[in-house]
């Protein structure tokens, strides 16, 4: 038998030389390849990047060896997440921000602003969070309490839709806005009531750009750090993939030198700003394509926030009569530049929350696309339809959701919408009549998690299960149709789908591993799912 073993040795090592050796393979794992079979696998190898073969435990270790092997002991493994609608860059900037998500009155925003300007004071001092429908007063307040704290260093809050300012005296003196400034697109809030009469200083939409002028601009530091720091918290939560929904060519740029650089690894698919000097001077340039970054989108504001009151309406708000909301941009506008953009190569992904607002941007759309072949053009956040004006998504128009919005108003949209609420968040109806559906959180608006955005997709509740049987369920996802929507339909709808999106030979290896499966744990459970390990280009991230 001594004899024997050196030669039983020799045979085996032999069989290993016979393999082919790849950079990773992943055995015993529980796989949704999300092909177009949704099928599963038990294994995959890697190589440059790559997936080369998919298939069971078996055949994939017969075939290859690899000296970086991972048994997954059975944990679900999914093609990397794809956030479809996020601000990736505003997430990292928000980091430097006072935290006020979550606040529970006006109060406790003022108790974090205090202790954060004494823990870092600031020569301008700025908030990102505040929702005065999660307070006792729903109502938007007022600077008085800003102007006896802050009266000599200009203070900006702004509101957790990205839709709104609070600003304080300083801040409007150094804007140059008083009782008499107008601006198209937006409102100047004012007020005369127990006693007050001037300018809140609330500021929505269009007039926040006064108070943008007068802010400090990030130094470069800050914009690598908040570039860095969202991809830290991005990567782990599983996205491989961000849409990031309205940056400048200074912006992605520098995200095109970092990822060069080999300083950040996520993948970039960049909606340009709707800056006219801006948009044309990409339009010109063509699309731009690398293996990590994606320029050939433009990001067009249609209105503004529905909790803010800023979405446009067919008819008046039914908590606010002779109020229906206004374009952030106007409709001829609109129109102008989808003409434009149609006879270019570039795609044009417009937000719409109103009812007014969607059928306005889904006709400029329809005029312009006939005959344009496969375009695939986008409504971001397509949020409150008319029953017949969901038929437009027919025609190649791609819906682009975030599921976690409907969770957060589900308390108050029926206030604000009345009957109108049965075309809200109608995500089952936009995948039906469009054919697919991408799917995204529009974080920081809404918290980062892809868990959370399942979930609200799926179950239609908040994590404490309100409300008992889901919000317009009718209306909800299967598990198939978001991990779809996060993954090939959100590529599909950045024209990826070819090289992400699914686990299928030649396509990137980009995956995540789960601590849960998330295709068959109880759906309460849903939320608490935590991605263990994100691999991008087959590299552990």
């Amino acid at each position: 038998m001594k004899k024997l073993l050196p030669v039983l040795l020799v045979l085996l090592s032999g069989c290993e030389l016979m393999k082919e050796k790849v950079d990773l393979v992943i055995v015993n794992a529980k796989v949704y390849t999300v092909d177009d079979t949704f099928s599963k696998a038990q294994a995959f190898a890697v190589q440059d990047g790559r997936f080369i073969a998919v298939g069971t435990t078996d055949e994939i270790r017969d075939e290859y060896t690899s000296d970086h092997l991972i048994d997954a002991d059975g944990r679900a493994i999914t093609p990397g997440l794809i956030d479809a609608h996020c601000h990736f860059y505003g997430l990292g900037l928000t980091q430097q921000l006072v935290d006020l998500v979550g606040t529970k009155s006006f109060e406790e925003v003022l108790e974090r602003v205090k202790s954060f300007h004494t823990a870092n004071p600031k020569t301008f001092l700025r908030g990102r969070g505040w929702d005065q429908n999660d307070w006792e007063i729903k109502e938007f307040p007022t600077k008085t309490e800003l102007d006896v704290l802050f009266p000599d260093i200009p203070v900006a809050l702004e509101r957790v839709d990205g839709h709104a300012y609070l600003v304080n005296q300083k801040a409007l003196d150094m804007a140059g806005i008083d009782w008499s400034t107008k601006v198209e697109g937006g409102e100047i809030l004012k007020k005369w009531a127990n006693g007050y009469a001037g300018i809140t200083g609330v500021l929505i939409d269009n007039p926040m750009s006064l108070i943008d002028s007068i802010m400090p601009l990030p130094t470069l530091e800050d914009r690598v750090k908040a570039l860095k720091d969202a991809e830290r918290i991005s990567l782990n939560n599983g996205l491989t993939t961000v849409n990031d929904a309205g940056l400048d060519r200074n912006t992605i740029e520098l995200i095109d030198s970092l990822q060069q650089a080999g300083e950040l690894s996520i993948r970039v698919y960049a909606m340009i700003s709707n800056n006219k000097e801006e948009v044309d001077y990409f339009i010109n340039k063509g699309p731009i394509k690398t293996d990590l970054l994606n320029v050939r989108s433009v990001k067009v504001y249609g209105d503004g926030a529905l909790g803010s009151r800023g979405a446009v309406m067919k008819k008046a708000y039914s908590d606010l009569p002779n109020h229906f909301g206004a374009m952030i941009t106007p409709v001829a506008d609109i129109e102008a530049l989808a003409e434009k953009l149609a006879n270019s190569a570039y795609q044009m992904n417009t937000h719409a929350i109103g009812d007014s607002a969607n059928i306005a941007v889904l006709r400029a759309y329809k005029k312009v696309l006939k005959g344009k072949g496969d375009r695939r053009w986008k409504i971001e956040h397509a949020q409150v339809l008319t029953e017949d004006d969901f038929d437009y998504f027919e025609d190649g128009i791609i819906p682009s959701v975030q599921p976690t919005h409907a969770t957060s108003d589900m308390y108050w949209a029926e206030e604000r919408l009345g009957e109108r609420v049965k075309g809200a968040y109608a995500y089952k109806t936009l995948l039906d009549k469009a054919g697919t559906i991408a799917l995204g959180t529009d974080f920081p608006v809404e918290d980062v998690s892809p868990f959370l955005t399942f979930y609200a997709a799926v179950a239609r509740q908040d994590t404490s299960g309100y409300p008992k049987g889901g919000f317009q369920m009718e209306e909800a996802l299967s598990r198939e149709e978001t991990l779809k929507g996060m993954t090939i339909w959100a590529a599909y709808s950045n024209f990826e789908e070819d090289e992400k999106g699914s686990i299928e030979p030649g396509k990137f290896a980009d995956f995540v591993i789960y601590d849960k499966d998330i295709m068959t744990v109880p759906v309460a459970d849903i939320p608490t799912i935590r991605a263990e390990q994100t691999f991008i280009g087959g590299v552990v991230r």
